[in-house]
């Protein structure tokens, strides 16, 4: 299917680039290509010199950003995880080097909007939900051999979703006797397990949400790239990041306020603050999507920009 990277709109444009502090001759890290918006945001500030790289798990991202890296020699594209990026950066000897990161968590608009990838109850296609469908088990494989206690959890803790329990057992019951393959299989099921309605939000947001991150281990991969992230930049640059879900959002906050913060000492100590050796500076305040912006693009509404500095 050919995509049209235009209509795939960058969340927190204007924001991200000014959070960067773009040099024109620096080298930049977009760990979520996507298709391209916020890459392509960046080159339009660079220098010949200056250079980026994307990275993103999904094969249609990589396709798109085959395409990008053809046109412009500035940028490079590379297949790999939050995890890896420490190990690719190595390999495009940039260690140090880096004047600013930008990961954006969690799925993007193609991926949702492509009912053939499994991400959206709105949509009914294979229950997939893999950011890269060439590796892992998929949502229906693990709905159909998992234990009801084990969906349970992932459920209520990565969907902060109150009827997990409900919802795992309809799971479990279901599959006895038709297994579940497809995005509207589970949506109407989870439908017809949830006793009440939240307002403007369908039944399944909430476990489609809670499934799709345990599949692609996505907690654990953010929790990966920050420490990596950190590592790998220069002195001075920065790392932004946008999340869309409470939990990441939560996780971002509390590695960068612990890394603002510094060595974890006893408060009675007679050392100054500087002394702690913070790695970080906390720059500014959460930034969240402006009226203008939710006009044209909705689904920013739940987007939260946080930056980092780093000292040393």
């Amino acid at each position: 299917m050919t995509e049209n990277h235009s209509e795939h709109l960058p969340v927190l444009l204007d924001e991200t680039l000014t959070a960067l502090v773009i040099e024109a001759d620096g080298f930049y890290l977009d760990g979520t290509f996507g298709r391209g918006g916020h890459s392509r945001a960046i080159l339009s500030q660079l220098s010949e010199q200056g250079r980026l790289v994307g990275l993103d798990r999904d094969p249609d991202a990589i396709a798109e950003g085959q395409k990008l890296a053809k046109q412009d020699p500035r940028f490079n594209i590379e297949q790999g995880e939050f995890s890896q990026l420490s190990t690719i950066v190595h390999e495009h000897l940039w260690q140090g080097k880096i004047n600013g990161i930008l990961l954006d968590i969690g799925v993007s608009s193609p991926q949702l909007d492509i009912a053939q990838r499994g991400f959206s109850f709105q949509k009914d296609g294979p229950l997939d939900m893999r950011m890269d469908p060439t590796s892992g088990i998929s949502a229906a494989e693990w709905l159909a051999t998992a234990d009801m206690a084990d969906i349970e959890v992932v459920i209520k803790t990565l969907g902060e979703e109150r009827y997990g329990k409900r919802i795992a057992r309809a799971i479990v019951e279901t599959r006895e006797h038709t297994p579940i393959t497809t995005t509207k299989q589970l949506a109407t099921l989870v439908d017809k397990a949830s006793p009440s309605r939240e307002r403007n939000k369908h039944p399944a947001t909430r476990t489609f949400q809670a499934i799709r991150i345990y599949i692609n281990n996505e907690l654990d991969e953010l929790k990966a790239g920050l420490e990596q992230a950190l590592d790998v930049l220069a002195v001075g640059g920065r790392l932004a990041v946008i999340s869309f879900h409470s939990l990441e959002d939560r996780i971002v906050k509390r590695f960068f306020r612990d890394q603002a913060k510094g060595d974890d000492l006893p408060a009675y100590f007679p050392i100054t603050a500087d002394q702690l050796n913070p790695r970080v500076k906390i720059i500014g305040k959460a930034i969240k999507a402006g009226e203008q912006e939710l006009a044209g693009n909705p689904r920013a509404r739940s987007a939260v920009l946080r930056i980092v500095e780093k000292l040393a």
